[in-house]
């Protein structure tokens, strides 16, 4: 035992794990084991449940239950005593993670973190449920039971009522299997896809929209980035004449749904005004106290939306959102190596969002009085504060108000307000920081690769750039062993199996790299990881697993069709087949994915909000696709101009190879790019859709037009 360790009272198995959330619970009293072969023998040697707690380190109330529960001496003997404790970091695990979340929600209702399940000796579930505190506690006429109670209870029930135990855990295993297979099982309703399913859906999101404060339903509010990112495609649709104007009676347009929701979250305390980046969700309908954590997937879906809406309206305040947010991630969520870290806590000091809060008092003594008075009307502060006597920062006034109410220009309220953030930002990094869960994920590291790829394309920025050549050389080199790809890295170790989602985002990552760097290694590495899900993933009757053949036998094999917090692995796989077969022209990479949507066709026009990145991969299967080529030298004034003709717009149905003439290994690996002379010694761009292709065209305002 190193002498770190000696000086903790207790130390169990998970001091030997490399995710952050596992070794913050290594020093409970809690004899507790990873999940894995050791976990599940003991439970069958000893024929003791299993009691699996599932949470992930940004937790706020797995942090409460910890300090309450699992550090309580008392409690922690009623777990050792009865039953073989499991520990699982959800972002590690994400399918044991999908499997008992569906069987807390089938028998509460309910699900969320942390979950507390009581599992047979074999792995089927039998009760569960999420937060337990430690003692009774009554909420109005309702009593929830303390963590102590249902240990007793469960283990007097395992030892005298084991039959019905047994029945009740078949039941639920059933269910999952059945649940898993169901959807994929089911003839599609109508046939084919056809643009009617993306108006129906279209519908269906607008009629859910808040006119009040931007985003969907009401409090808790979550950024739903992947349906927002459909209606802004089809907002192009409408531009282009595509489909017609909307059909009910003075709707709101898909673009205006879009922007307001994206004005009002960039208003919104749930953006760091001074640090950029998004927390999670709002405990508010309107935008104004989040829960402070801070995610990595959130920033990587945010940042590619607020991107592609500036591409459409021009809003300067779209552009200085992705910038602001890139910046946050590279400051704050990058490793040396190039890897991105996976969260930030809500807590600080003890005290959730401590770190992000200032009292008026505080901004009075930091900056000048002229810059303190603007800084504070326009951010909202007040004497007694928006959040438990202090202040979260959001934007309450717009520039041109705020700038005629002080007497003074825009150009001189926006100078003042940039002295403050910097002063105020400085100040705060003096601060405590919230901790920082270091493990890369793979699938979320695809996500942000994505982000750093399309930025460094469309705001022509090289620093960009060179972060998502860096991350995706670290994310190849150091997380593929034997050539299977791996889950997590952190301290030097990779590990776990890569589930369909790694595969999926890595390589969907790699394909906006390729098209922002044109480097054809990009292009070969995302095929080849496409390649190789089919041959670990895919489900011959349509869609794919989350997990692979060759990953360890659980109750059931989990399959997420849904688009959460994170789209799901089948959505982006989805997409990038359809991606894949523009570039390649294989037709088998088409097939697949078409199965797949029409499978799902009628469920996803009906709860839009739950298939967004889906809908979006059916865009591009029913939209006409534009396959864009470029030949010329990269770097010459007659290529970039053509490149900077394209990278202007948002082309969500489309894609876009570039290449040299003489470059024949980008030709072998991107048949598009085959057979495609320069025009007259000149750099050509090449439209196709629809299986035909246009003249080649060498200026701007030719390319312009056929766009």
């Amino acid at each position: 035992m190193s002498e770190s360790q000696s000086s903790y009272k207790h130390t169990n198995r998970l001091i030997n794990e490399t995710s952050p959330y596992l070794l913050q619970h290594a020093h409970n009293p809690v004899d507790w084991y990873p999940w894995g072969e050791d976990a599940l023998k003991k439970a069958r040697q000893e024929d003791k449940p299993i009691l699996l707690s599932v949470g992930y380190s940004a937790c706020h109330w797995c942090h409460v239950m910890e300090r309450e529960s699992f550090e309580n001496e008392q409690i922690a003997a009623l777990m050792n005593m009865h039953f073989v404790s499991v520990k699982v970091d959800r972002e590690e695990r994400p399918d044991i993670d999908a499997i008992y979340m569906q069987a807390v929600q089938a028998m509460t209702g309910q699900g969320g973190w942390p979950m507390t399940m009581f599992l047979m000796p074999d792995g089927r579930p039998f009760y569960g449920g999420t937060y337990f505190p430690p003692q009774d506690r009554r909420y109005g006429q309702q009593v929830m039971p303390g963590f102590p109670r249902v240990l007793m209870s469960i283990a007097d029930a395992f030892a005298h009522q084991r039959a019905e135990l047994e029945e009740q855990a078949t039941q639920v295993a059933e269910h999952l299997n059945r649940r898993g297979s169901a959807l994929m099982q089911r003839e599609a309703g109508t046939g084919a896809p056809v643009l009617d399913n993306l108006l129906r859906a279209e519908r269906q999101l607008i009629e859910d929209f808040d006119v009040r404060y931007g985003g969907f339903g009401s409090a808790p509010k979550f950024p739903n980035t992947m349906a927002l990112e459909f209606l802004l495609r089809m907002h192009l649709h409408r531009q282009s004449g595509q489909v017609g104007a909307a059909q009910s009676s003075n709707p709101p347009e898909a673009l205006e749904v879009v922007e307001s929701s994206l004005q009002h979250m960039a208003a919104g305390g749930i953006y760091d005004q001074l640090g950029g980046g998004f927390h999670r969700y709002s405990v508010d309908a309107k935008w104004l106290v989040p829960h402070f954590e801070k995610m990595l997937y959130d920033n990587a879906l945010l940042s590619q939306l607020y991107l592609h809406a500036y591409l459409v309206t021009g809003n300067e305040l779209y552009r200085r959102v992705v910038e602001e947010t890139l910046d946050y991630v590279g400051r704050e969520m990058t490793s040396p190596e190039g890897g991105f870290y996976s969260t930030q806590d809500a807590d600080s000091e003890g005290e959730e969002g401590k770190f992000f809060l200032w009292s008026q008092e505080e901004i009075e003594r930091a900056l000048p009085p002229e810059d303190a008075a603007l800084f504070m009307a326009y951010y909202g502060v007040s004497r007694h504060g928006n959040f438990e006597g202090k202040n979260i920062l959001n934007r309450v006034q717009e520039e041109q108000t705020a700038a005629q109410q002080a007497g003074i220009d825009v150009a001189t309220l926006r100078s003042s307000l940039g002295r403050s953030r910097d002063t105020l930002f400085g100040l705060r990094e003096q601060r405590v920081k919230p901790a920082r869960d270091e493990k890369v994920l793979t699938s979320w590291n695809g996500l942000m690769l994505r982000s750093f790829a399309e930025a460094a394309r469309h705001l022509k920025r090289p620093d960009y750039l060179q972060v998502a050549r860096k991350n995706a050389s670290f994310l190849l080199d150091t997380l593929r062993q034997d050539g299977r790809l791996l889950r997590t890295f952190k301290d030097g170790r990779a590990r776990l199996q890569g589930y369909l989602e790694d595969y999926a985002f890595l390589s969907d990552g790699l394909l906006a790299l390729y098209e922002a760097s044109f480097e054809s290694r990009w292009f070969s590495e995302a095929r080849t990881l496409m390649d190789q899900a089919i041959q670990l993933f895919a489900d011959e009757q349509g869609g794919f697993f989350d997990t692979g053949t060759d990953h360890e036998a659980l109750i059931s094999r989990p399959r997420d069709i849904m688009d959460n917090a994170t789209p799901a692995g089948n959505s982006v796989a989805t997409d990038v087949l359809l991606h894949l077969a523009a570039f390649t022209g294989e037709d088998s990479y088409r097939q697949r994915a078409d199965r797949y949507l029409g499978t799902l066709a009628d469920i996803m026009v009906q709860h839009p909000q739950a298939f967004g990145q889906v809908l979006c991969a059916l865009d591009f299967a029913l939209s006409p696709v534009k396959e864009l080529a470029v030949i010329g030298e990269n770097q010459s004034a007659d290529t970039q101009a053509l490149l900077d003709c394209i990278n202007a717009r948002y082309l969500p149905q489309s894609v876009l190879a570039c290449a040299a003439p003489e470059d024949q290994q980008a030709s072998a690996a991107i048949p598009l790019l085959a057979d495609r002379p320069l025009k007259e010694q000149h750099a050509a761009a090449y439209v196709c859709q629809n299986f035909a292709c246009q003249a080649p065209v060498t200026t701007s305002q030719e390319l312009a037009a056929l766009l």
